[in-house]
Parts: structure tokens; C-alpha cells; sequence
């Protein structure tokens, strides 16, 4: 690769509020990843329970079906700064609660669904405001590459914080990974701080009223045809693709025969599967392209967890979740990519609101409906049963809707 296409991969990295972003979000998702892998092994050795995997799933997500459209509103109403500072606070002062419940041995799975319900409410406003915040940080010609290095730096975080986790709670114990993701937030909030923006111009122009600013946008989104077919298929793949990766601390103990650094590992492969589709996409930049990408990911990703689903050696597992990792992050980076390509700036906290609704919506109710499932009839036919339904999808919308193809 020539110095000029590593600097146009990394081109939204040449402004400075945008540099500010992507190292403390960086570091900051590390510890988010961290929690996020010790939390689930945590339920399952407390639990012994798929199920409650998905318990655990749905109490993070209701608010985003609840409040995400709401907090898109609110997005295009007041500074997004502000909010997301206001929201990674939240979140740090609830990852501390559970890190001293966990150190005085209170904790009780009834608690970890209590602080993933309120932590799902936090995510709620801070996901449509993070996701439209990048417009205030790099010119709208690097929106796109800023885009795709967002989902670089979040992959980074899914492959280092998993991993870590594995060790920090083999030799610590889950309290001090939760302990680190509090004080992985400061690092973010004061990268906000730091930041020398624009003043703030609120988007919002029907008089007023919430109902009626939600609606504005969700109308948007479903009146377009690419947005609405986008939008469609990320809440398949969210809710029986996605979905599946909740089933992890099961598979690796009850397919795999592993323990929780197993657990690390599947996750962490993922993880650099999706981090090596998140540079792709920065590489591939505004190109015309995309279309192909998005539709490709789409149809190997039933493919590899086919094949995922009659694995039960370790090392094959791996390299199939690095597949996985890949073409899944092909077709949700790609979405986020058009979607934000094709919405005016007036409605963009409010239409990835929608976004972030039918995504972290589905993605908890597939995880509710996947554990049920596992403790039923197994984790490897529930993949399998999942997956067949974002096949017929994928090959629906590939003869269906042959324009998406052609989309840059």
C-alpha cells in the first residue's frame, strides 16, 4: 500500500477533535469490552444458564426500544458534547456500583440485570448522539473514513478488552475488569473536554414537540428505499446473526470443554475479524464499492456460522469467528456507512436513532429467544436454526433488490 492510500485510510485521524475522539474512545471501549466479557462469564458461573445469558441481554436492551428514538430527538435538540458527556458518566458510575458489588461478594444475577437495564437506558442517548457527533468532528468529504475508523477503534476494543479480560479475571477476578472500564470512561470524557467545536445549531424544525421531531425521522427513514431495505436487513442480521455471539460463555464451556479464557479467545477472534473489516472499509473510503461489500457480507456470514456450528476444536473455532467477525462488520459498517451518506444533517441524530433502535433493539431480543433456545435443544442447533433465517434473507434481498449492489 503507498504512503498516500495508508494517509487517505487514515484521513479523518488528520483533525484534531477527531484524533481527541478516537484515542479515548479507544482506550475507553477496551474497558467497556472488558466488562462487557466478564459480566457474561460471570452469569453463566453464577447461573450455569444460557437462558439467563439472554436474561441479561433484554434488560440491556428494552431501553433502546423504549428510549432510542426519543434520545435521537434529543440528539438533534441540545450540544451531542454535552450529552455523551453526560451519558459516559452515567455509565462509569454504574460499572463502579457493579465493581463493588462484585469485590464484597454481594453480587447476585438480579443485580447484573438491574445495572444492564440502566446501563441500556444510558446507551439509549448516547448511541444516536455518538453516532451523529461524528459530523461535528471531520469534514463531511472524511465522514465516511471517519465512520469506518469508529468501527476500527470499537474492534480494536473487542479484541484487546476480551482478551485481557480473560487473564485480569483468571488471576483477579471479575471486580478489578470491572473496575477498569470505570476508569477507562474518564479517558473519553476528557477527550470530549479537550475538544475546540463549533457552535451548536439545533436541527430540529417542527415547533417543538418530541412526538413529532420522532416522527419526522422515522418517516425519513422509511419513506427511502435504500434506507428502509438497509435498515430492514440490519435487524435481521442483528437479531438472528448478531444475536448468536451472546451464546459465547456457553459454547466455550459446554461445546468447547474451555473455561473463561476460552471465552476470551472466541470473543477476541471475532474481534479481529471485525477490525479487519472496519480498515477494509476505511481503505475503501467513498468508493463505489460499497454496495458489493454490504452484499457480500450479507451472504457469506449464514456461510461461516454454518460451518462455526460443527466445529468443536478450538483452533478451527477461532479462525471461524474471525470469518464471522469480518463479513458481519462488512454489512453493519457498510449500512452505517449509506445510511449516513443518504440522510440529510437536519434529521441525522434522529435517523440514527432508527438506527440504533432496530439494531440494539433486535440484537437483545434474538439473545433472549437464542438462550431459551440453547438450554431447549443446544447451543449448536440453535445456531443453526438462526442462521437459516438470515440465509433465506440474504438470498431474498439478492435477487429482490439486485440495486443495492450498486450502491457507493
Amino acid at each position: 500500500m503507498s504512503p498516500k492510500r495508508v494517509s487517505e485510510t487514515f484521513a479523518a485521524l488528520h483533525s484534531p477533535n477527531y484524533r481527541l475522539w478516537f484515542y479515548g474512545q479507544m482506550f475507553s471501549l477496551v474497558g467497556t469490552w472488558m466488562q462487557s466479557t466478564a459480566q457474561g462469564y460471570l452469569v453463566f458461573d453464577l447461573t450455569h444458564s444460557a437462558a439467563f445469558l439472554g436474561y441479561v441481554s433484554i434488560a440491556n436492551g428494552l431501553p433502546s426500544i423504549l428510549f432510542t428514538l426519543f434520545g435521537g430527538v434529543i440528539a438533534d435538540r441540545i450540544p451531542r458534547r454535552k450529552m455523551i458527556v453526560i451519558t459516559q458518566t452515567s455509565m462509569m458510575v454504574l460499572a463502579a456500583v457493579l465493581a463493588f458489588l462484585t469485590f464484597s461478594n454481594f453480587v447476585r444475577p438480579w443485580h447484573i440485570i438491574l445495572l444492564a437495564f440502566l446501563l441500556g437506558i444510558s446507551n439509549a442517548f448516547d448511541t444516536p448522539a455518538r453516532q451523529s457527533f461524528v459530523a461535528e468532528l471531520v469534514e463531511r468529504k472524511d465522514m465516511t473514513n471517519a465512520i469506518a475508523l469508529n468501527s476500527t477503534m470499537f474492534n480494536i476494543g473487542t479484541v484487546v478488552g476480551p482478551a485481557i479480560a480473560g487473564l485480569v479475571y483468571a488471576w483477579l477476578g471479575p471486580g478489578w475488569c470491572f473496575t477498569i472500564n470505570a476508569i477507562s470512561f474518564i479517558a473519553v470524557i476528557i477527550a470530549l473536554l479537550l475538544m475546540k467545536l463549533a457552535a451548536f445549531t439545533p436541527q430540529v424544525t417542527s415547533g417543538g414537540s418530541a412526538v413529532k421531531d420522532m416522527l419526522e425521522g422515522l418517516r425519513f427513514a422509511m419513506a427511502d428505499k435504500t434506507i428502509r431495505c438497509l435498515l430492514i436487513n440490519l435487524g435481521i442480521i442483528g437479531l438472528f446473526g448478531f444475536a448468536l455471539l451472546n451464546l459465547m460463555p456457553a459454547w466455550a464451556v459446554d461445546v468447547l470443554k474451555g473455561d473463561v479464557k476460552t471465552n476470551s479467545w472466541l470473543l477476541s477472534a471475532r474481534g479481529v475479524g471485525s477490525l479487519i473489516g472496519a480498515l477494509m472499509i476505511a481503505y475503501i473510503g467513498s468508493g463505489g464499492t460499497r454496495g458489493k461489500v454490504w452484499t457480500l457480507g450479507y451472504l457469506l456470514t449464514p456461510i461461516f456460522f454454518y460451518i462455526f456450528a460443527f466445529i468443536r476444536w478450538v483452533p478451527a473455532s477461532l479462525f471461524m469467528l474471525v470469518l464471522i467477525g469480518w463479513s458481519v462488520m462488512a454489512m453493519i459498517n457498510t449500512t452505517n456507512a449509506l445510511i449516513q451518506s443518504h440522510v440529510p444533517d437536519n434529521l441525522r441524530g434522529r435517523v440514527m436513532g432508527v438506527y440504533a433502535l432496530i439494531f440494539m433493539g433486535g440484537t437483545p431480543i434474538g439473545a433472549f429467544i437464542s438462550g431459551e433456545l440453547a438450554d431447549v435443544i443446544g447451543s449448536p442447533n440453535t445456531v443453526i436454526l438462526f442462521t437459516t433465517v438470515v440465509l433465506i434473507a440474504g438470498w431474498v434481498t439478492f435477487f429482490k433488490r439486485p440495486q443495492m449492489r450498486s450502491l457507493n
